[in-house]
C-alpha cells in the first residue's frame, strides 16, 4: 500500500486499530493516561540492520508521528535523535480522550505503524497564543467557557543552559517567587563545538530545565542562536540549519515554550533569508507556539514573511514601540536589550513599555521588585483589552475607554484626563511598592496632581461597578480592536521632509542629517513622535530603523542591501498627540 493511500485510510478512520496492536511498537501504552498538556515519550530503537544502513541517525533517519485528537485535529511531531540508536517522539495531548497515531518514516519496520491511547483530563490552561490583536491568551477556556488571558512578564537569562544546577534552581525559584512567567535563554551557545550533531549533554540539561520552569508556571522562551552568523558557522548548509530547527522543534514543542530564531540579526548579511528559513520550519509546529526573531531594535520587518506571530523589540526607545504598535496587528514583547542597573530607570522603562503596548522583559542587575508590583497592578485590570490612549495631558495611558484607564506619570505634575461621563474609583498607586491612595470622581474631565512629587506614579481610574460586571460575562473581549489606516497622502500630512534632500546620495556608514518640518501647527502636532526607516526593496533585507526624533543623524548600515549601488526608500513615520500615524517616503541612492 502506498504512503498516500495508507494516510487516507487512517484519516478516514477506515483502518481497524485492533488489527495492528501486535505491530505498534508498544506505543499504545507509552502515553496512556497522560494528562492533557503533559509531555509523554515514545522511544524508537534502530535494529542492527537499520543502524548499519544509517550510521548517523541524526542526519539519516526520518521519523515523525501524526497524532489525531478526539476532535479530529492532527499534530505532526518530528522525532529527535537522543544518542546511539535511539530516537524519541515527545508529545503532549492537547485534550482528554482517545488519540490515534500514524508513524511515517524511512525505516521500513516503523513506517505505517498505528495505534491509540487515552489521555486524561487536566486543569492546565494549555499553552499561550496571540489573542485580541495585541494581547495573549491560553488555549483552554475556564470552567465557565471564557477564554483566559495571559499577562506576559518575562526575564532574560541567556546563559541559563550553562549554569550549574544549583545556580539554575536558585534562579528559577527566585523568578517564580517574583511572579515572572517567562524566561528566555539560548539553545545554541556560541561556545559550543561546531559540527552537524547536537551536543546531547547540553540538550538533556535543557530538557530538565524547561520541564522545571514549566512546573513553576514559567514559559521557556527558547532562542535558537545568538545571531545568523552563529547559525551559519555551526551549520554552513541551509539543509543543516533546517534540520537543527526541526530537531529543536521535536525536542521541545510538547512543553510550554515560545520560539525565537535568533537573539539579534541586524549585523549579519542576508539575515532575513537565514532567519526565514528557520522560521518556516518552526511554523510547522502543530501546537502553534508563538514565534518571532529577536532584534537590537525591532523584528517587525520580518512580519511580511508570514512566519512570525509576534514582534520583539530590543530597544527602550518609546518611539519605536509606540509607532509600530499602531502599524501591526500582533503582540509586541520588549526584550530590554539595554538593561538598566538603576531601579528607578528600570521602573520608568518598564512602565513606558507598558504604555507602548508591549509585554516587558527584565534583565540586568537592578532590583526587579518593580516587576512584581507591575504584575499585581496589571492583574487587577482587564489588561487584555487595554490599548494606548491619547486623550490626556501630563502622562501616558492605556485604556478600555469608558471602563478603565491606566495612566503613567513619569514626571509628577498637573494631569488632565478626559473620560466618558460616569462615576469612577480613582487609585493613585506608587509603582515602587504598590501602595494605594483611593478617592472618588464623577464627571468627564479629571484633573489632579499625584500625592507627592518625589517619584513617578501610576493612576488607575475605574468605572464604578463596570469591571466587576464585565468580569462575570462570558465574553473575553468587550470590543473589537481596529487597526488604523496610515495617512500617506502628502497634502493631508501636517509635515514634510527637509533633510536629506530629494535624490540625495548616501554612503554606507557615513553620517547624514535628517529633519522634518511641521507645516500646520495644532495641539496634536505639539507632541509628535518620529521614526525614520530605510529599505532596499530590491534586495529583500527588510527595513531598518535608522533614527528617531524630528531631527538628527543616521548612518546607513551595510546590511541594508546586498548589491551596490542601491536604491533606498527612506520612510518617515510620525504619530501625533492623538495617536494618528502619517508616513512620507523619499527615494535616495546608497553607495558603499
Amino acid at each position: 500500500m502506498s504512503s498516500s493511500t495508507r494516510r487516507l485510510y487512517w484519516l478516514a478512520g477506515l483502518l481497524s486499530l485492533s488489527a495492528v496492536v501486535a505491530r505498534d511498537l508498544h506505543a499504545q501504552t507509552a502515553c496512556a493516561n497522560t494528562p492533557a498538556y503533559s509531555p509523554c515519550e515514545t522511544v524508537f530503537t534502530l535494529s542492527d540492520a537499520d543502524a548499519a544502513r544509517f550510521p548517523n541517525p541524526y542526519t539519516g533517519v526520518n521519523l515523525q508521528v501524526e497524532f489525531r485528537s478526539p476532535h479530529q485535529r492532527t499534530y505532526a511531531v518530528p522525532a529527535f535523535w537522543d544518542g546511539g540508536r535511539k530516537l524519541v517522539v515527545r508529545f503532549a495531548p492537547a485534550e482528554a480522550g482517545q488519540w490515534d497515531f500514524l508513524v511515517d518514516s524511512n525505516i521500513a519496520a516503523w513506517n505505517g505503524q498505528t495505534g491509540s491511547f487515552m489521555a486524561a483530563a487536566s486543569d492546565s490552561p494549555g499553552f499561550i497564543r496571540p489573542a485580541n490583536v495585541h494581547h495573549w491568551a491560553y488555549t483552554e477556556k475556564n470552567a465557565s467557557g471564557i477564554e483566559r488571558a495571559h499577562l506576559w512578564m518575562g526575564a532574560a537569562q541567556l546563559d541559563l543552559a550553562s549554569l550549574d544546577d544549583a545556580a539554575f534552581r536558585a534562579l528559577a525559584d527566585a523568578r517564580a517567587a517574583q511572579k515572572f512567567n517567562h524566561v528566555r535563554f539560548l539553545v545554541l551557545d556560541q561556545t559550543m563545538r561546531t559540527g552537524p550533531e547536537p551536543d546531547l549533554a547540553r540538550f538533556r540539561r535543557i530538557d530538565q530545565r524547561v520541564a522545571y520552569l514549566n512546573q513553576k508556571g514559567i514559559v521557556a522562551d527558547l532562542i535558537l542562536a545568538e545571531d545568523p552568523a552563529t547559525l551559519v558557522k555551526v551549520f554552513p548548509a541551509a539543509e543543516d540549519r533546517q534540520r537543527f530547527a526541526r530537531y529543536v522543534l521535536g525536542r521541545y514543542d510538547a512543553f510550554n515554550v515560545t520560539w525565537q530564531v535568533v537573539n539579534r540579526f541586524e549585523d549579519d548579511p542576508d539575515a532575513r533569508a537565514i532567519v526565514k528559513d528557520m522560521g518556516e520550519v518552526l511554523k510547522t509546529d502543530g501546537y502553534e507556539h508563538p514565534r518571532t526573531a529577536g532584534a537590537r531594535v525591532t523584528s517587525a520587518p520580518f512580519l511580511d514573511d508570514k512566519w512570525m506571530t509576534y514582534s520583539a523589540q530590543g530597544t527602550s526607545d518609546d518611539v519605536v514601540g509606540s509607532i509600530e504598535h499602531q502599524l501591526y496587528p500582533v503582540p509586541f514583547v520588549n526584550l530590554a536589550a539595554t538593561p538598566a542597573a538603576d531601579a528607578a530607570v528600570l521602573r520608568r522603562e518598564l512602565w513606558n513599555a507598558t504604555m507602548d503596548g508591549q509585554s516587558p522583559t527584565y534583565s540586568g542587575s537592578a532590583d526587579p521588585k518593580a516587576f512584581s508590583v507591575w504584575f499585581d497592578i496589571l492583574s487587577g485590570t482587564r489588561y487584555w483589552e487595554l490599548e494606548p490612549y491619547f486623550d490626556l495631558d501630563g502622562g501616558r495611558a492605556v485604556a478600555l475607554e469608558g471602563v478603565e484607564y491606566l495612566v503613567y506619570i513619569e514626571k509628577p505634575g498637573p494631569l488632565e484626563l478626559r473620560l466618558e461621563k460616569h462615576g469612577y474609583d480613582v487609585l493613585w498607586i506608587n509603582p515602587i511598592d504598590g501602595e494605594v491612595t483611593r478617592q472618588k470622581f464623577n464627571g468627564d474631565h479629571f484633573t489632579a496632581e499625584p500625592p507627592d512629587q518625589s517619584h513617578d506614579w501610576v493612576l488607575h481610574v475605574v468605572r464604578e461597578g463596570r469591571v466587576e460586571s464585565m468580569n462575570k460575562s462570558y465574553r473575553f473581549a468587550s470590543r473589537d480592536i481596529l487597526m488604523q489606516e496610515i495617512e500617506v497622502v502628502p497634502d493631508k500630512t501636517p509635515f514634510e521632509i527637509e533633510q536629506p534632500p530629494m535624490a540625495a546620495s548616501l554612503k554606507v556608514g557615513e553620517p547624514v542629517g535628517y529633519a522634518a518640518k511641521i507645516k500646520r501647527d495644532s495641539r496634536a502636532t505639539r507632541s509628535m513622535m518620529w521614526m525614520w526607516t530605510g529599505e532596499v526593496a530590491a534586495d529583500g533585507q527588510g527595513y531598518r530603523v535608522l533614527g528617531t526624533g524630528q531631527t538628527g543623524t543616521f548612518a546607513a548600515p551595510a546590511t541594508l542591501a546586498k548589491n551596490y549601488p542601491a536604491v533606498v526608500n527612506l520612510r518617515l513615520y510620525a504619530m501625533n498627540g492623538n495617536g494618528k500615524v502619517y508616513a512620507l517616503d523619499r527615494v535616495l541612492q546608497l553607495n558603499r
